[in-house]
């Protein structure tokens, strides 16, 4: 795999790349995405063995995520030695240009331990702070690896699969919508999100759990999601799959006001996010354990 060869020094314009930067930006992005995709899924064996736990013992972590995370932090020392770095497994590392590099080497880990073929590595460039109310997002990559399609998205340029731009589906009622959400790995929280979920059935077309925060926001891009809602997610759940969902046209918020973040993250067309939120507020989808 060639790396990408264009310059990538951070001209900026009140802290965020120009268009030329973004744009490659976006090329290493997909650079780095499409890298890590190829060492887990070359380097997947017969039988997965689960390398760590975390939130609870069934919140794993495999060899592969810590393999794949090193690589994407080895490729962003060569090609952008000043940016800090923000992973799942290793956590944050400083950096001076401004930039931070927001990264799931495999999100769907659990998907990747059992063979299911719905995970993909997240990788996206942040600009300002060290927490997603902090920062603007830049650029972002997402790449399905069992499938080795790659959704793209830069600040202002749109978002893309493979190349072919993407748009949002139009807003549906929630009694058409298709819903994706996910669940936690602890169970008082998963035990009020099935109630909440066993509350929304009956009002919307159906519910999907793919297993994966990134491939759910491009799956809204793309229009195979109406809708998605979850709570708990963390930054490099989202980082890229986020700003892919948005820059497809869609809208991506949290609740009472507040962004989408940990506390609760909605995306879709907007007549039918706005649905979804009061739904979800009514129900206090973003309180309890």
């Amino acid at each position: 795999m060639t790396s990408p060869t264009p310059d990538l020094s951070p001209d900026t314009t009140a802290g965020l790349p120009d268009a030329a930067a973004t744009a490659a930006l976006v090329d290493l992005a997909a650079f780095l995405a499409r890298a890590a995709g190829q060492l887990v899924r070359e380097g997947r064996p017969d039988r997965v063995d689960v390398a760590a736990t975390k939130s609870s013992p069934v919140d794993v972590v495999t060899e592969r995520d810590l393999a794949a995370e090193a690589l994407l932090r080895s490729l962003i020392a060569r090609h952008r030695p000043d940016d800090a770095i923000l992973g799942e497994e290793e956590g944050h590392s400083g950096g001076t240009s401004g930039l931070t590099w927001v990264l799931d080497p495999i999100d769907g880990t659990v998907n990747y331990l059992y063979g299911i073929p719905a995970y993909a590595v997240s990788v996206a460039v942040v600009a300002g702070g060290r927490v997603p109310e902090e920062w603007t997002a830049v650029a972002g990559a997402v790449h399905s690896v069992p499938e080795g399609r790659t959704w793209t998205a830069g600040r202002g340029q749109g978002a893309f699969v493979d190349g072919r731009p993407l748009h949002v589906a139009a807003a549906r009622p929630l009694a058409q919508s298709l819903v994706g959400t996910g669940f936690a790995y602890t169970n008082p929280r998963r035990a009020e999100q099935g109630r909440l979920v066993a509350e929304l059935l009956p009002l919307i077309r159906d519910i999907r759990r793919i297993g994966s925060a990134a491939l759910d926001l491009c799956s809204v891009a793309t229009g195979t999601l109406d809708l998605y809602y979850e709570r708990g997610l963390k930054p490099w759940d989202v980082a890229a799959g986020a700003l892919v969902a948005a820059e497809a046209g869609a809208v991506v918020t949290g609740l009472h006001g507040a962004p989408a973040g940990e506390a609760m993250t909605v995306a879709g067309p907007t007549g039918s996010v706005e649905q979804l939120v009061a739904f979800l507020e009514e129900h206090g989808a973003a309180s309890g354990a």
